[in-house]
């Protein structure tokens, strides 16, 4: 080969040895940038996941840690009774037996507390606490218990505060509606209007009893309310228990009509005993000021069962039930 093919030659391979060098050089970045956005990746995913173990720890712990963090030789126990009262709800029997027992039991509790803030509900769940409260009364004598009205005690909520020593209450607390009801709809007119058969099939005469979309019978409506007046008088009857002549029946006859009244109405009636808030009982009356919650928490597991199911569960409960449901508020 001629020297000047030669030249040629060698002009004609420069070309091509730059562009690989140029091609190595984006090839080694291109893997440098991916390696630290691997590493930055990883770094954010763990901190993601650490992030959400803290808040489960809280979720879990943190109440228990709250409770058990005491350094008093005494304490006052506080059990929440708090919306409305149902076996589903966090005011069930089970959660607030539960509560009081634990707190009974605790060598340290001077006198416990039950802090009141309900509309009301299941008659069965409010005298099972009602029973229970008198029980663990007779059981640990020297330990008092209290009633504290925070916004509202009605109805089923009042059923449980007179198995207390004491009820007490703020000035503008709603306090009473002693009273029974069963509510539902009907939808009978509608139906008509709309063309609408409705087929409904039973085996037992009375099975369809209270349903929404058949005429209301007399005599289901007689039985129903012979129902509600003797869950009335058994309310009535609790209620007298609890709190023996205190209560002025003679000069408000009204007491028993299922009316509500405020703080200062309630002390002249007889429903209330004193003014005062939870810290107000625990340092003055029971000589205890340290308060130690003993309300069960919920599981973090059972809140997010519940949150995601309890809309359904509700529809079909709804549809599978009766067109009422029986509740003392």
């Amino acid at each position: 080969m001629s020297e000047s093919n030669k030249g040629a030659h060698r002009n004609q391979s420069e070309p091509s040895r730059w562009e690989r060098d140029l091609l190595n050089q984006m090839v080694m970045a291109t893997v440098t940038e991916n390696r630290r956005s691997r590493r930055w990746g990883i770094f954010f995913k763990l901190l993601t996941f650490g992030y959400l173990f803290l808040i489960l720890g809280v979720f879990l712990w943190g109440d228990k840690l709250q409770v058990a963090k005491t350094d008093a030789e005494e304490h006052t126990a506080l059990v929440e009774v708090k919306g409305l009262i149902s076996s589903e709800t966090k005011a069930s029997a089970d959660n607030i037996v539960t509560g009081l027992r634990t707190a009974f039991e605790d060598e340290k509790t001077r006198g416990v507390i039950l802090r009141m803030n309900t509309p009301g509900g299941s008659p069965v769940q409010s005298r099972y606490i009602n029973r229970e409260i008198t029980r663990l009364k007779e059981k640990y004598p020297k330990i008092p218990v209290y009633a504290v009205v925070a916004d509202v005690c009605a109805s089923g909520g009042y059923y449980i505060a007179v198995a207390a020593d004491k009820i007490y209450a703020d000035e503008g607390s709603l306090v009473g509606s002693i009273g029974v009801l069963i509510n539902g709809f009907g939808f009978v007119d509608g139906m008509r209007e709309l063309g609408i058969e409705r087929r409904l099939l039973t085996a037992g005469e009375n099975k369809g009893i209270l349903d929404p979309f058949s005429p209301l019978d007399e005599t289901d409506k007689g039985h129903i309310q012979q129902m509600l007046d003797q869950l009335h008088e058994q309310f009535i009857a609790t209620v007298k228990e609890g709190r023996g002549e205190r209560l002025k029946v003679t000069e408000y006859p009204e007491l028993f009509s299922g009316l509500f009244w405020n703080g200062e109405e309630a002390m002249e009636m007889g429903l209330i005993d004193e003014f005062g808030s939870s810290s107000y009982v625990a340092r003055e009356v029971i000589g205890a000021e340290e308060i130690v919650d003993f309300t069960p928490k919920e599981d973090v597991w059972e809140r997010f069962a519940r949150n995601i199911g309890a809309g359904a569960a509700e529809v079909l409960t709804t549809i599978g039930g009766l067109g009422g449901a029986f509740s003392i508020r």
